[in-house]
């Protein structure tokens, strides 16, 4: 009796584990960020965000985040509308995909508290355009439940290779301004949560 007990316990523990290994992880939105920074007469640098972010993790490593182009909060209103309409054309293109594969048994291998830093290749699509990436990020298991995901470098991406260029100088010209960047450095932190 007593080594079926024992046979029972090792049985539930290695459940258990096998379950938060295998796990499905979801973006959650409310402590997610990405944002970006436009850079305008040559040295005056501004950082907006975008405030809709969803996506997922799977537990083959398959990475997905989808931005909500709508939800870009740069501060000012009248800004937020020129680029929704003019840089972005958010009624032909609402979302911006990011996609990537991370190593699934890097991330099940993480202790709790533990750091990893990854470079991970990806793709973004913007715009109707596709561009192949590579991310430097960070991944702490935060919890056993909890994955956080920042990334180490900015990434440096170019209105030109997106076809943005156009929105950019229109922006440039409703705002009067001497010139805008077409180089934008981007970061973010993405909170995911398992969901099994």
């Amino acid at each position: 009796m007593k080594k079926m007990n024992v046979w029972l316990s090792t049985l539930g523990f290695l459940l258990v584990s096998s379950a938060a290994t295998a796990a499905q992880w979801e973006i959650k939105n409310s402590e997610s960020q990405i944002n970006f920074i436009s850079t305008k007469k040559v040295n005056i640098a501004e950082v907006h965000q975008f405030d809709k972010i969803a996506g997922s993790l799977s537990e083959s490593g398959e990475f997905s985040v989808s931005i909500d182009l709508a939800s870009v909060d740069t501060g000012v209103e009248i800004r937020d509308s020129r680029m929704k309409e003019f840089l972005f054309n958010i009624a032909d293109f609402p979302k911006a995909v990011i996609t990537a594969k991370l190593p699934p048994d890097e991330i099940k291998q993480l202790e709790v508290g533990q750091t990893k830093p990854l470079s991970v290749d990806g793709m973004l699509e913007l715009h109707g355009q596709k561009k192949a990436l590579t991310f430097e990020v960070l991944v702490t298991k935060v919890a056993t439940n909890e994955l956080l995901v920042v990334s180490a470098h900015p990434v440096i991406l170019n209105a030109d290779d997106y076809e943005l260029a156009a929105g950019v100088e229109k922006l440039r010209e409703l705002a009067g301004l001497p010139n805008i960047s077409h180089a934008v450095p981007v970061n973010f932190y993405l909170t995911l949560n398992a969901t099994n």
